[in-house]
């Protein structure tokens, strides 16, 4: 159940870069991308010595970076087409509900964690259809095209939400992150006759910058948790919001 490309978006630093060095250890995987908006900065992802790995530049909020990157991913993958796409960049920025209003606070929220990931993954589409289409059956898998948002369970989920804006000020990202279910959703529908899979999973509270080095569990336990819940998803997780144990999250 092994992808044969794969982007990972974000990858220079904390879960990214775990996914990145899980997928590198897969043998059959052929390309992983990896992005960064400043490649010459991505200095942990430089140090790794794999011709299989690909280091390219993207900026979620610059549809020019897109195109230019979109450009290079198909020179890369070639008649293969991108079999795995996966959206994991994301930024958190403090924004409650008693301070004044910040139009640009929100604004930059939804840019880098719903908006950019949205038009990254329609300029991606037809790669992830050539894909596809190299298979004639109605399965659906990460080893034949699919496209994964990293989800958050504690602050994209409405029905899990009692903590309002919480000790992470996350008022905005929560906003953020509950569109990107939308998102998820409608594309299961819309790619469902391209046998495209689309899911949204949790990593869980892992120890990253973002969550402050707070977290049950390290970027490795995390990303390996997740590379192995990638290879079990099929028909039945299309469209869902999952834990890393693929149970389900209630919207």
């Amino acid at each position: 159940m092994s992808p044969k490309t794969v982007v990972v978006t974000g990858s220079n630093r904390g879960l990214g870069f775990g996914l990145v060095q899980q997928f590198l250890k897969d043998p059959l995987v052929e390309h992983v991308i990896a992005t960064a908006r400043d490649v010459d900065s991505a200095t942990d992802l430089k140090t790794i010595s794999d011709e299989r790995l690909h280091i390219l530049p993207l900026s979620l909020g610059c549809d020019e970076s897109i195109a230019a990157f979109t450009e290079k991913v198909s020179e890369i993958v070639g008649d293969s087409g991108l079999t795995l796409l996966v959206n994991n960049a994301a930024v958190m920025l403090p924004y409650v509900t008693k301070q004044n209003p910040d139009r640009k606070i929100v604004n930059d929220l939804f840019e880098t964690n719903t908006i950019g990931p949205m038009i990254l993954t329609q300029s991606l589409v037809p790669l992830i259809i050539k894909a596809s289409n190299l298979r004639h059956d109605d399965s659906l898998s990460i080893s034949r095209a699919a496209i994964i948002n990293i989800a958050s369970e504690f602050l994209g989920s409405i029905s899990d939400n009692t903590s309002g804006s919480g000790e992470y000020e996350a008022m905005a990202y929560r906003m953020t992150k509950c569109a990107v279910n939308q998102f998820t959703k409608t594309l299961s529908i819309d790619l469902k006759d391209d046998h495209i899979l689309t899911a949204g999973i949790c990593p869980g509270k892992v120890q990253t910058g973002m969550s402050k080095g707070k977290g049950e569990f390290t970027i490795e336990q995390a990303s390996s948790n997740l590379v192995e819940a990638f290879k079990k998803l099929g028909k039945e997780h299309n469209g869902g919001y999952f834990r890393r144990d693929l149970s389900t999250i209630p919207y």
